[in-house]
């Protein structure tokens, strides 16, 4: 029933895109099908034809593709493709650039392998590939994979990562933690939980424990930053009072530090000063 109303969908998007096939038909037809006209009725059904087999391929396509999203969803892994290299193709798809995206894919349960992929860079999904970290699910027997879209807006920031814990009664803000974020989104995937704008895990008191310990693990090990360390105050010292200096002086004298002459002519310098 998905498929005949995906085929449904594609074939009226297909006709209007293509409707001149129709329209020889119908101009055909109404002409009373005057032989002189007979050009319509086979450019018609040609050009109707191939807007059929078109919608069917695409048809075809958008199911296998929904088909494999869901065995993947089902039995796969959930990884991260670290994007190391972005190449242009130059080509466009609809006014959006494709690009070929150099991935390292790593996970639990897989043995990291590199792979290339081609990819629509939307305006959407231009900040995720720039991040340089995508989500992938992954046949962990074939090593088949599909990139995540929605799941790598988690880790790249595009889609907030707060998470309330009512126990604590705190919001906690786990944004550009990647890997307590893909902890939390493997557990909600082996609970059948879906990404949305909001999840509540109250119906789910499993999910809802594994959740709240990978949360409160990662508040705790954010290093908070060091305090400001308050400036010491310097002060100069006071300027020695004229009966100082010539006490020095005088002290100088006796211990045989100076000679008379330079006594006399310090002691006259320090007077000259007053």
């Amino acid at each position: 029933m998905a498929t005949l109303w995906r085929y449904l969908k594609v074939q009226a998007f297909v006709l209007l895109c293509g409707i001149v096939g129709p329209i020889f038909l119908v101009i055909y037809v109404v002409s009373g099908r005057n032989p002189m006209m007979s050009w319509m009725l086979w450019g018609g059904l040609l050009i109707t034809a191939v807007d059929i087999l078109i919608a069917l391929g695409i048809t075809s396509f958008g199911a296998r593709a929904a088909a494999k999203t869901q065995e993947l969803e089902a039995s796969g892994v959930l990884a991260l493709a670290q994007v190391v290299g972005i190449h242009e193709t130059n080509t466009r798809i609809n006014e959006q650039p494709l690009v070929k995206l150099d991935l390292r894919v790593s996970g639990p349960g897989i043995t990291p392998f590199a792979t290339q992929d081609k990819v629509v860079a939307s305006m959407g999904r231009q900040p995720m590939i720039m991040s340089r970290r995508l989500v992938v699910l992954v046949d962990p027997v074939t090593n088949d994979y599909q990139i995540d879209w929605e799941r790598s807006a988690l880790i790249s920031g595009l889609m907030p990562a707060t998470f309330w814990v009512s126990d604590d009664n705190r919001t906690y803000d786990l944004a550009g933690q990647v890997e307590p974020l893909m902890e939390i989104m493997q557990v909600l995937k082996a609970n059948g939980i879906g990404i949305d704008s909001m999840v509540d895990l109250r119906s789910n008191p499993a999910a809802r424990q594994q959740v709240q310990a990978i949360v409160r693990r990662a508040a705790a090990q954010q290093t908070p930053p060091p305090a400001p360390v308050p400036a010491t105050p310097s002060f100069a010292p006071p300027e020695p009072t004229t009966a100082q200096r010539l006490q020095e002086l005088e002290t100088l004298r006796a211990t045989g530090t100076i000679s008379e002459a330079e006594y006399t002519a310090k002691r006259q310098q320090i007077i000259a000063e007053l």
